[in-house]
């Protein structure tokens, strides 16, 4: 807006005084309007409004509309093709190659657009390890998407630090910029371009926050393997007594990675995003990226409080234009509302954001054709087999294009789109360090029992919480168990708070032959899935799969 009116914003006076000496003429930058480095959150409320950008609602939020892109898009996302990283990259429907020439025509002309304009730079850090932390530049269009990064990155904390800050990476978000297909061989005026060799990421025409955030988690999932570090889609906690009593909870969005791990009798480390070190575990991010519909006071409080605060970023989400307060419920623009906010807003937060080696890790599943046990004990084998596979459903709105309905799926290493290299790279990984130190393996079902998604009902929260904090305390380590007859995992007969009919989901079916019909069905879907992977898998993973 002022690039147009040259009207005085309310930063302008302190836009300079966190400048690093590595300025953006290093990025080609030219000819642009004010930057504005490094601001903190209250100076980018003020900005984000006086620009228009959103509004500020009942209790402090920071409410913002991202227009026609809700979620994710997926297919829009291209890997440059080029000789320093391309042998690395498993190329295919997640990693779809893009020419150099290509990727160098929309950055002068994105550099062409910026050209008159006033741009929002953070210099953060990616992971709370000093060993293996990535200095990321995150330049954007708009001052909301530079709180939305300072939200989810670990800022410096002087200076002197910001003053010699030199990026090893640099993502440039632009909504308002288009790609042209027919000339730019992008799939639509979207785009998220990933450039390993020139350390670049480039995001057009999405206002979507989370764009963000996932392009640098693609980022360490290209880098770190290298070094030996494992990265994961998962949340962290840990025992408040014992740094080496963490546990791992795996899973896509929708099942309950971040409200699973915001256990109030363990420290959280982190909701999403982690690397898995020799030194033990540590979070990537600075803040949590939480999807908000329908979230309860009761079953979730923590993540509740946090929709209530000044620093909190609330995205899609509807509100009343006059009294301000936010309905939470509503689906109205999307199902994928979301919240940002730092990991402090959390209670129990880990403020250090690592800890130990782990002793549990839980795959969540969110299984809408009802089949699955809520809680099941994994051999490595078996734990290596699920995660590869990385079944669960794809819930509302998480994706574009996906409808109301859950959507089955597999995602190798649950969180395939941000998997740079072959999935049984980070499995060996997972592997070598599971057996190390001897981690016990889970499978949760966070999804339906009773029957499929429109005929069951959703396991209960408060049943699943009481399982894994039954696992977590090593409470199941004495009950009986049976072995399942479809995919072989350890079930249990009895958890201590949980009726013994709900541990066997067959149970609540009205139709057995129905509910095993289904269950077959399923594992053969499993089946069908892991036939690409199998090639590069040893034989005791294979037979860890089920028996049809």
């Amino acid at each position: 807006m002022n690039h147009l009116l040259n009207a005085k914003t309310p930063a302008q006076s302190v836009a300079m005084l966190l400048k690093s000496d590595y300025g953006l003429e290093n990025h080609g930058f030219i000819n642009l309007g004010r930057v504005y480095w490094n601001l903190p959150p209250a100076v980018l409320y003020e900005e984000s409004l006086f620009r228009g950008e959103g509004w500020m609602v009942d209790a402090g939020p920071l409410l913002v509309h991202t227009g026609k892109h809700t979620a994710r898009s997926a297919s829009d996302k291209f890997i440059v093709r080029e000789p320093e990283s391309e042998a690395h990259v498993w190329w295919g429907s997640y990693n779809r190659p893009f020419a150099p020439e290509k990727f160098e025509d929309v950055y002068n002309r994105l550099l062409a657009y910026f050209q008159g304009r006033d741009v929002f730079v953070q210099d953060v850090y990616a992971g709370a390890d000093p060993n293996y932390r990535l200095r990321v530049r995150i330049i954007t269009e708009t001052a909301w998407h530079s709180l939305f990064a300072r939200n989810m990155f670990i800022p410096p904390t002087s200076r002197e630090e910001y003053q010699r800050f030199i990026p090893e990476f640099t993502l440039i978000a632009a909504p308002g910029f288009k790609a042209f297909p027919p000339m730019d061989a992008t799939r639509s005026e979207t785009f998220i371009l990933i450039h390993f060799g020139q350390h670049l990421g480039l995001i057009g025409n999405t206002a979507y926050a989370g764009e963000i955030k996932k392009t640098i988690f693609t980022v360490l999932n290209y880098l770190l393997p290298l070094q030996g570090v494992l990265p994961m889609h998962c949340s962290a906690n840990v025992a408040p007594d014992d740094p080496n009593d963490v546990a791992i909870f795996f899973g896509l969005s929708g099942t309950g990675k971040t409200t699973l791990s915001a256990d109030p009798s363990r420290r959280l480390i982190g909701d999403d995003e982690h690397g898995w070190s020799e030194a033990g575990v540590f979070n990537f991010e600075n803040g949590c990226y939480a999807k908000v519909i329908r979230l309860s006071p009761t079953a979730e409080p923590q993540i509740y409080a946090a929709t209530r605060r000044f620093g909190t970023i609330l995205e899609n989400v509807v509100f009343d234009p006059l009294t301000r307060r936010v309905d939470l419920d509503s689906d109205e623009i999307t199902e994928n509302t979301r919240a940002s906010y730092p990991l402090e807003f959390i209670e129990n937060a880990l403020l250090e954001k690592r800890a130990g080696q782990p002793r549990n890790i839980v795959f969540l599943t969110c299984d809408a054709s009802g089949v699955m046990p809520p809680i099941a004990r994994l051999t490595p084998e078996q734990a290596i087999y699920q995660f590869i596979s990385g079944y669960t459903s794809k819930i509302a709105g998480t994706e574009v294009g996906l409808g109301r309905e859950p959507e089955i799926t597999f995602s190798a290493c649950f969180g395939a789109p941000f998997m740079v290299h072959h999935p049984y790279t980070y499995a060996e990984l997972l592997r070598q360090k599971i057996e190390r130190y001897n981690v016990r393996c889970w499978l949760v079902n966070t999804g339906w029992i009773g029957g499929p998604y429109g005929i069951g009902k959703r396991i209960s929260i408060h049943y699943t919480r009481a399982m894994l904090a039954a696992a977590l305390k090593g409470d199941l380590e004495h009950v009986p168990y049976r072995a399942d007859p479809v995919f072989g995992f350890q079930v249990p007969l009895q958890c201590p708070g949980i009726p013994d009919e709900v541990l066997d989901p067959s149970s609540s079916w009205s139709n057995k032959d129905e509910y095993w019909k289904k269950y077959r069905q399923l594992a053969m879907r499993f089946i069908e899935n892991f036939r690409k992977f199998a090639d590069a898998c040893p034989p005791e993973v294979l037979a860890a799969g089920p028996k049809v």
